[in-house]
């Protein structure tokens, strides 16, 4: 393996793998925090020359975690199919690079080629595209999966409805799941983060959202985002779940500090597919965001990049019908300022499609980042344009119980407009029957919770 480049009259020595991989990353604050960026945008450079020139092989053979102290590094490696990868071991990244770029790069050829990737050789080409690569090369990859009903589909948007409430009221929930609904957003889930961590809460609002579902005959699934274990205590004694949900980081010792590993989730994924009230194959919901594993102090001095791609190589292993990057939610400690949180939603959703996964982002920051609705917009936009499989709706953008900012309902309807996408077939047929969509078109009832009250007493 070349550790060693001469650029621009400097030569620059790179200790190991794991040295050059952080170099090559784009600037984060994270990696900074953590102590393992480039110093400068030579040294940048230096480093992204070092890895487009290096093999799949060199990547594989010079693992940056050992499997041997690490479940995540061992599973990743047992995920490779060893016929693709003997096909494409001694291709360099930027080979990699450019075949994913190319015209012969049809979607059966990455779909096979994926299945001889290991997760840091994802994160490896990552680092040597591109904005616009990262969306041509997503845009080109389509991952369709079930639950109750399915998304994913060329020229989809979905979105999931995120009607959080600061007490779990559930008329206050209720209310706000009304408004996402009328604005078309839903399809993906209806998925509400708890403020009260307890079985007895977490099967309210399951029940509560699954007696809505039911009533208006809406092609969606539900589910509530508390700890998986939770939501386990809540499935036994009756809730009603499609979805199961975890956070997930990309090293063991993340994962420990999420109060979770492979073995729970193993039983979780059993419990999903035995007690679970969803139709389909797909029933896990995912959320991953760069920096988590630093936040931990479990990141073994690896990039955050790498780290959220060695997430998606966990995830793929329980065929998930939904995973979300938050992309700017721990703050500008890991990321920045928007320049940062822009690269790092693409980063997140290429490098989770290329690997098989239905990729949604919350495009999201806090108030203490260097950032503003403008840029989440703009994100949106580009989002869209690559194919992402859905974006998280909140009331106004302004989430009131996690206090952050994020997408809005009346956003993603915007983005479908704009770029010419649709909800899911399913949820717009259920959308033109009850005169919320027409041609494509939201109606004038676009955005009115009233409209289901109005039409329950009519109905009444």
């Amino acid at each position: 393996m070349i550790k060693k480049i001469r650029l621009l009259n400097d030569t620059y020595l790179f200790k190991d793998l794991k040295e050059i991989m952080a170099k090559a990353n784009e600037e984060k604050s994270g990696d900074q925090l953590a102590g393992i960026a480039a110093c400068d945008a030579k040294e940048r450079l230096a480093a992204k020359h070092v890895l487009a020139d290096l093999t799949l092989a060199d990547i594989r053979n010079h693992p940056l975690i050992p499997p041997e102290n690490d479940e995540v590094s061992r599973l990743i490696e047992e995920q490779v199919d060893e016929r693709v990868y003997e096909f494409i071991s001694n291709w360099t990244v930027a080979e990699l690079r450019e075949f994913l770029l190319s015209e012969m790069a049809r979607p059966p050829d990455i779909e096979r080629l994926r299945l001889g990737l290991t997760s840091e050789m994802v994160a490896a080409v990552t680092k040597i595209m591109t904005n616009m690569d990262l969306i041509q090369a997503a845009s080109k990859i389509s991952v369709e999966t079930t639950c109750n009903h399915t998304i994913g589909q060329k020229g989809c948007l979905a979105g999931r409805a995120q009607p959080n409430h600061p007490s779990d009221h559930i008329m206050g929930i209720r209310a706000s799941l009304y408004e996402a609904l009328a604005y078309g957003v839903g399809d993906a889930v209806i998925g509400i983060n708890p403020v009260i961590d307890t079985a007895e809460s977490v099967k309210s609002i399951l029940t509560m959202t699954k007696e809505v579902i039911d009533s208006w005959a809406i092609p969606t699934q539900n589910c509530v985002l508390a700890h998986v274990t939770t939501q386990m205590r809540a499935i036994k004694d009756g809730a009603p779940a499609d979805l199961i949900f975890q956070s997930l980081g990309g090293t063991e010792l993340a994962n420990q500090s999420f109060g979770i590993d492979i073995k729970l989730l193993d039983e979780a994924d059993e419990l999903i597919h035995t007690e679970g009230t969803a139709q389909g194959p797909n029933r896990w919901y995912f959320e991953t965001g760069q920096g988590s594993e630093l936040s931990s102090d479990a990141h073994h001095l690896v990039d955050q990049v790498t780290l959220e791609s060695r997430c998606y190589g966990l995830a793929k292993r329980y065929k998930p019908f939904i995973v979300n990057t938050v992309v700017g939610f721990i703050g500008p400690e890991y990321l920045y300022d928007s320049k940062q949180v822009i690269r790092a939603g693409l980063e997140d959703h290429f490098m989770g499609k290329l690997q098989g996964l239905p990729m949604g982002v919350d495009v999201c920051y806090t108030n203490h980042m260097k950032a503003d609705q403008n840029d989440m917009e703009n994100l949106a936009i580009l989002l869209g344009s690559a194919g992402v499989n859905f974006l998280i709706g909140v009331p106004m953008a302004d989430d009131c119980m996690l206090n952050y900012q994020s997408t809005s309902f009346h956003d993603i309807a915007s983005v479908r407009d704009i770029l010419g996408l649709r909800p899911t077939p399913a949820f717009e047929a259920w959308l033109e029957k009850n005169g919320l969509m027409e041609n494509g078109k939201l109606t004038k009832y676009a955005g009115d919770p009233s409209f289901f009250h109005q039409k329950t007493t009519l109905q009444a």
